[in-house]
């Protein structure tokens, strides 16, 4: 896509600070990060929701994302991680092209990415349940 901003930095019109490239995948560091080595993750094909990412690239991403976090937790010597993707400007995704947040985190580190759980009414689990099950693509 000509205007996307990820789409630039892998053809090389934006710098980026690349920590891994191969032919189907970018991985370079967040210019503003959450904390140090905030690493972001993108398959080069352009999508702009998970849900458009054809399954042959998500395996990319399965096989790339866990060599990163690996990567970025050894570096900055991180307790644990979090991988963090959005999609949709609703659920806070500023770039529309699919991307995965590799955060490193320590305790104490005052990042609060924890979503506030809520509870069913009796009886709306299982409509959801039977809802979603209905809309499974096999």
């Amino acid at each position: 896509m000509a205007d996307c901003i990820f789409c630039k930095i892998v053809k090389g019109e934006i710098p980026s600070a690349k920590v891994y490239e191969d032919d189907d995948m970018l991985a370079f560091l967040d210019i503003n990060p959450v904390s140090p080595g905030h690493t972001l993750v993108i398959p080069k094909h352009h999508c702009e929701l998970a849900t458009d990412l054809p399954v042959e690239q998500m395996v990319v991403v399965a096989r790339v994302l866990p060599m990163v976090c690996r990567a970025v937790v050894k570096a900055t010597h991180a307790e644990g991680f979090n991988i963090f993707q959005s999609n949709g400007r609703c659920a806070g995704q500023e770039i529309m092209h699919v991307h995965f947040h590799v955060i490193a985190r320590r305790t104490g580190d005052g990042i609060g990415i924890r979503p506030a759980p809520g509870t069913y009414a009796e009886g709306e689990m299982e409509r959801y349940r039977a809802a979603i099950t209905s809309h499974i693509e096999s």
